[in-house]
């Protein structure tokens, strides 16, 4: 299959490495020297160590990037998510189309379908690539397994079984909506197991955060359209539980440097990459807000991001909540 991937972070970069072992690949980025630096060294500076084979074309013209393509995977962050869209909505035939972004579009609050609803209205052939996947480990051709979802059940069926294969696992869902969620709200949640970490809380506090965690992110989801099974699989339990507790976790790092008393500004400046958590963090109160859902996790969060509440205040606080049955 003939694969456009926009975007060359760490996540396109290693979609582009692994997939080009059985796709003729062509990747671009907006960021002409970025594009440069890969062509002349065949490495991402987002990738230590991984070579980017010959195999992978690499194209200035995002136009030209997807001309011949059968299948556009949009690698972007969320906050560039609406630009690419924008972009595609210029092409001259429609596309088959695949997001791989986990979160809120940080101006709107939107989740990334909404953005393709308003961008691509025509386009029906389109999904998510979701999953438990840290891109070094994917770039290094470790084993990983991802969902596709759309709401149209044929193309999820058809596009999982064409990339699926050594050493990714793909499955496909319908589940639209509880995907996303799944992928954006999980970032929240890696945040404040990183803060209970720097706390040195220990392992029983990570684990009790981990599943309040998961009930926070499954309640909204059911709230908002969502699967209960989603919440279970790969891109519910499955990536919270690699997002909270993996040492290559953007949004935990995150986490661990603001109970180290670090800024939040010079964190992100120094981290080099995007944590998708931090903006997801304000979304997913608002929409817990507007349905009606009890997230004490992420209010507590979002008071320690943005309002500046102490972390070991915000802990807390949850734990002078008054006690309730579990599966409320």
């Amino acid at each position: 299959m003939r694969i456009a991937i926009l975007g060359a972070g760490a996540w396109g970069s290693a979609l582009a490495i692994t997939l080009s072992r059985a796709h003729a690949i062509t990747l671009w980025t907006r960021d002409p020297q970025r594009l440069e630096q890969i062509a002349r060294t065949r490495q991402s500076a987002y990738l230590p160590g991984v070579p980017i084979p010959d195999a992978v074309g690499l194209q200035p013209d995002a136009m030209r990037a997807v001309a011949d393509g059968e299948l556009v995977i949009a690698a972007t962050s969320t906050a560039g998510m609406l630009p690419t869209l924008e972009r595609l909505a210029t092409a001259p035939r429609e596309h088959a189309l695949l997001w791989a972004c986990k979160g809120f579009d940080p101006q709107s609050g939107r989740l990334p379908h909404e953005l393709v609803q308003q961008s691509l209205p025509g386009c029906k052939r389109a999904g998510v690539l979701s999953g438990p996947s840290f891109a070094l480990e994917v770039a290094r051709g470790l084993p990983a397994a991802l969902t596709v979802a759309s709401l149209d059940a044929d193309f999820a069926a058809s596009t999982a079984a064409a990339m699926n294969g050594a050493p990714l696992r793909i499955y496909s869902s319908t589940d639209l909506i509880g995907v996303e969620l799944g992928g954006a709200l999980k970032n929240v949640m890696a945040i404040a197991a990183g803060i209970s970490d720097g706390l040195g809380l220990g392992a029983n506090a990570r684990a009790a955060l981990i599943t309040r965690g998961l009930a926070e992110m499954a309640r909204l989801g059911l709230a908002m359209g969502g699967r209960p099974e989603t919440f279970m699989g790969l891109t519910g339990v499955g990536d919270l539980v690699l997002t909270a507790t993996g040492d290559l976790s953007r949004n935990r790092t995150v986490g661990l440097r603001i109970a180290e008393g670090q800024p939040l500004e010079r964190i992100l400046v120094e981290l080099g990459h995007v944590a998708e958590g931090v903006h997801s963090a304000r979304s997913a109160l608002a929409l817990a807000s507007r349905h009606g859902i009890d997230m004490p996790i992420t209010e507590a969060v979002c008071a320690v991001l943005f309002e500046g509440m102490a972390p070991k205040s915000a802990v807390q606080s949850l734990l002078a909540r008054e006690t309730k049955p579990e599966g409320r």
